[in-house]
């Protein structure tokens, strides 16, 4: 028997509401804060996620899906979805358009990771990225919107946790810092952060191995070797996530995991869940797209991956809208009575009503149970006193009442009376 791949996952029927709640959510706030939608391709040229992330990054390393196709170029599945809209916004000319651009996108991701509780090899993902803004307002204003995603979700209990990573003039000091630092503790740590040492050395923090994670608590802080510049951008945000009563701690451990990353990153966590389980996050990446070939542009931005905020939902015990009003199922009996339920379901249809007719000849008692099954409120009953007087029964599944009409006249009733 063929089973889904490792790491993916079906998302069921039952399933789809809590998918549709979020979604609907998201495209309400992206159009509050005046973000356009954007999809790109689900695979790209592959070396714009090498030149983009970093090849010393494990989702470069070890998570892309990469192939070549029969005219040998070599393609990756979208890992992120940052780089591809800055891809995008680059070759349409958007950097021409009035700034910043606000952009946002539903999209999977493909990963290669050890899959675990709303961690999937192929996953979804909700993001926004405002490009072409350097003043610190966007932060705050890229980091509320995240905030007021979850919020709106009725998910409670988050923490939001904020660092500066500096940038390309105050970085490279503070990275030699680091590397000093953890040559005392080369010994002890795993055999993944004695690699990053040289290759990735800002990863070291983001270890959750135990001895790694205890040598990442006491390690020199970015903050502490932030120029003139990051440091009055970083005070701004703190100020403005003040003013907007934005409850929020400085995290020095907090990097992300891409290397486009510059001065602000920012994540949202649920409580006692940790790092391993943050449900968002992001950050500036103010040269990535001249890294791609276009002027130096500014950006911020920010991603939901969407099992984990399922995963939250559920965990809170929120309840999220049905999908659909429940079925009016058409129950009938005799040959006669099932022309008539042809018909009926059709009209129903037609007139924005959702029917299911029964099918076969089951009894009266079958047709209700199957009505039970899938929550019908109400059955329309045609039988042959129905058929002989050319009206239909309308009985209500909740109370037990039942009314005789026209068919009609059916649909404004059902109507009334939800």
């Amino acid at each position: 028997m063929y089973k889904a791949p490792r790491g993916t996952a079906d998302i069921l029927p039952e399933e789809q509401g809590y998918w549709r709640f979020i979604e609907d959510r998201a495209i309400a706030l992206c159009r509050l804060y005046g973000y356009q939608r954007l999809d790109t391709p689900a695979f790209e040229d592959a070396q714009l996620f090498t030149r983009s992330i970093g090849e010393g990054t494990d989702i470069v390393t070890k998570e892309m899906y990469t192939f070549k196709d029969r005219s040998g170029n070599i393609l990756a599945l979208r890992p992120e979805g940052t780089a591809p809209v800055c891809r995008a916004y680059l070759e349409h000319g958007m950097d021409n358009s009035p700034q910043p651009v606000k952009l946002y996108y539903l999209a999977t991701i493909f990963r290669y990771e050890r899959p675990q509780a709303g961690r999937y090899r192929q996953h979804y993902q909700f993001g926004f990225e405002a490009i072409g803004d350097a003043d610190p307002t966007a932060d705050a204003e890229v980091i509320e919107m995240a905030w007021q995603f979850f919020k709106s979700l009725g998910l409670g209990s988050l923490y939001l946790y904020l660092n500066s990573i500096g940038c390309k003039v105050c970085r490279p000091k503070y990275m030699e810092s680091l590397k000093r630092y953890y040559s005392a503790h080369v010994s002890g740590l795993c055999s993944d952060c004695k690699t990053r040492i040289e290759k990735n050395p800002l990863r070291l923090l983001d270890c959750k191995k135990p001895f790694c994670y205890d040598v990442a608590e006491a390690a020199p802080k970015s903050t502490g070797y932030l120029c003139q510049e990051c440091e009055t951008h970083f005070e701004a945000v703190q100020t403005y996530l003040n003013t907007l009563k934005l409850p929020f701690e400085v995290n020095h451990r907090l990097v992300r995991g891409l290397d486009y990353y510059t001065k602000t990153v920012f994540e949202i966590q649920p409580l006692g869940e940790g790092a391993q389980s943050a449900l968002g996050g992001g950050g500036r990446y103010d040269d990535l797209i001249e890294e791609l070939g276009g002027r130096p542009t500014p950006a911020i931005g920010f991603a939901a991956g969407m099992e984990r905020v399922v995963l939250n939902l559920k965990r809170q015990k929120i309840t999220v809208p049905s999908l659909t009003t429940p079925p009016v199922f058409i129950a009938h009996l005799g040959n006669e009575a099932n022309l008539e339920a042809v018909k009926l379901a059709s009209t129903l249809r037609k007139d924005g009503i959702a029917a299911i007719m029964g099918t076969g000849d089951r009894s009266l008692k079958s047709q209700l149970r199957q009505a039970n099954s899938i929550g019908s409120n109400y059955v329309a009953i045609i039988g042959e006193d129905e058929v002989k007087s050319g009206t239909v029964t309308l009985r209500n599944m909740m109370s037990g009442e039942q009314k005789t009409a026209p068919p009609a006249a059916l649909g404004d009733l059902l109507k009334k009376v939800d």
